[in-house]
């Protein structure tokens, strides 16, 4: 089986590109960095050179594969130029599907983002709840305009599927897609201390191989034009810390950062960048997120698709091995 991959050398990406390699699959990877590919070298990995944005490398590498999985998006808190937001998580998605279509590949998972679904104001979040605030960050809000064009395609003979995980955590690259697992190394070497917000706000971890698998159960049986939410436990930051200590088996000590706080700060960051062009690190919209709870379900996953949750505590222990085996020195 020939298999599709974008974002191959992403968080998500990678896992992906690995597990399916083991399994006797012929990969196809599209990578921008040969650098960052070299985690990726399998007999059963084509590198193909190109990005999202450009249709001829897209073509290319998809030529002669049976099964995509989209799971490249620019899922940055800001950027200079908002349209790249647009440009990267809407447009390119489009033109995935549409090449996937003339292709005549048999079926595509596109990754989105449970982001998009909102937060659970009055009751915990599904895949078929209304959204009823706005759109905290324009990766939030492209992410789901980039759903409606999937769904346009399914309208157009594509059988496509959509996933939405929900914050992944594990083994892999420690960027800011994966920034639950920059929390927990940092933790785990005594350079983390904020309990953001007032601990309370509740928020969804998944382990990173139970949205991998995730992604395989829906192109297996996944329904086209359904969404499915891959989640894991929900728990509040106040919550997330002490089974971090308890798996760790120390204790860091942590100052809460009430929201209000965290506005302000994010506000002068915003103002930095309007006067220099620095890159914020959060920003005020971002910030506003921590006033909120974010339970979700998995129900319909696990349900329909035979969805499988790894308990917070072994995704923990997991990722503290790897940290160790892997980071130890930083």
């Amino acid at each position: 089986m020939k298999i599709f991959v974008t974002g191959a050398t992403g968080f998500i990406g990678a896992n992906l590109v690995k597990n399916l390699a083991d399994k006797g699959h012929i990969v196809h990877a599209l990578i921008r960095s040969e650098t960052k590919a070299e985690q990726l070298k399998h007999k059963n990995v084509v590198f193909c050179k190109g990005d999202i944005s450009d249709t001829k490398s897209i073509e290319n590498a998809m030529i002669g594969c049976d099964y995509v999985y989209h799971a490249a998006a620019f899922a940055q808190v800001w950027d200079k130029d908002p349209n790249t937001f647009h440009r990267l998580n809407v447009d390119a998605t489009d033109e995935i599907c549409r090449i996937a279509l003339q292709l005549q590949v048999k079926k595509m998972v596109y990754v989105s983002t449970a982001g998009v679904l909102g937060s659970s104001i009055k009751e915990t979040v599904t895949e078929t709840i209304e959204r009823s605030i706005d759109y905290f960050t324009e990766y939030e809000s492209t992410k789901a305009l980039s759903e409606e064009r999937v769904k346009a395609w399914v309208a157009k003979g594509l059988d496509v599927v959509i996933v939405n995980p929900t914050r992944v955590y594990g083994p892999g690259e420690l960027s800011k897609s994966n920034s639950v697992t920059i929390m927990i190394d940092k933790y785990i070497k005594g350079k983390w201390h904020v309990n953001p917000g007032d601990g309370a706000s509740v928020g969804n971890y998944v382990f990173v191989m139970d949205v991998v698998e995730g992604m395989q159960l829906a192109m297996e049986k996944g329904v086209a034009g359904e969404r499915y939410i891959l989640g894991g436990e929900n728990v509040s930051y106040t919550e997330f810390f002490a089974k971090l200590a308890s798996v760790w088996g120390r204790k860091c000590w942590l100052v809460k950062l009430p929201t209000p706080i965290m506005l302000v700060a994010a506000n002068s960051i915003m103002l930095g960048t309007k006067l220099f062009g620095i890159k914020p690190l959060i920003t005020p919209a971002w910030a506003k997120r921590f006033l909120y709870h974010w339970l979700v379900s998995s129900k319909k996953a696990e349900v329909q698709l035979g969805y499988k949750i790894t308990s917070l505590e072994q995704g923990m222990k997991t990722t503290i091995d790897w940290l160790l085996l892997n980071h130890r020195k930083n």
